[in-house]
């Protein structure tokens, strides 16, 4: 609340009294503020309606805690504050649901995992034993020749020719000349 002071004419002497002013009514705080704010959120988000919707949501909570916010020093800035909240709320949820939308749509095709796990099965099954285990210890789980030599009981060059062997069944399977 701003005070003003009042001079007053008192037996020839004037004395100073303190008058509280008013607060302004929030119609007068709107027509005075709302062509600023408008212009303000017209550059910030690019589009005059949604610049529209979040100047409306802005108003109506100043207006919803008026009683409190006339008395602020700045309602201005108050105001300004609370439509910058209101657009990084929109901008939060708007860019959550095209996250969630997107994540929803299936990123692979179910039918084609399964047929390709049936590809590997069928290429594998035509193996030995020793050279699946060594395709599948250092091409699928990662482990170096020496660290599968050790699981399967072998030296680590039996594990990498078993291995190139293995490779070299299962491309001439599918016709790689390589």
């Amino acid at each position: 609340m701003i005070d003003r002071s009042l001079g007053v004419l008192r037996g020839g002497e004037v004395v100073e009294t303190e008058v509280a002013e008013e607060p302004r009514s929030f119609e007068v705080f709107f027509a005075s503020e709302h062509a600023r704010l408008f212009g303000a959120l017209c550059l910030v988000t690019g589009d005059r309606s949604e610049a529209e919707e979040i100047m409306q949501d802005a108003f109506l909570r100043l207006w919803e805690r008026w009683d409190r916010v006339a008395e602020v020093d700045d309602p201005s800035a108050y105001l300004f504050r609370t439509a910058m909240n209101v657009f990084r709320n929109r901008y939060r949820r708007a860019a959550l649901a095209l996250r969630k939308t997107i994540s929803v749509a299936p990123t692979e095709d179910a039918l084609a995992t399964v047929e390709d796990r049936d590809v590997v099965v069928r290429a594998l099954r035509g193996l030995t034993p020793g050279q699946r285990a060594a395709v599948v210890l250092t091409g699928y789980v990662g482990l170096t020749s020496e660290e599968a030599g050790k699981v399967l009981g072998m030296r680590a060059s039996t594990v990498r020719t078993l291995a190139t062997r293995a490779r070299a069944a299962i491309r001439e399977k599918a016709g790689d000349p390589r």
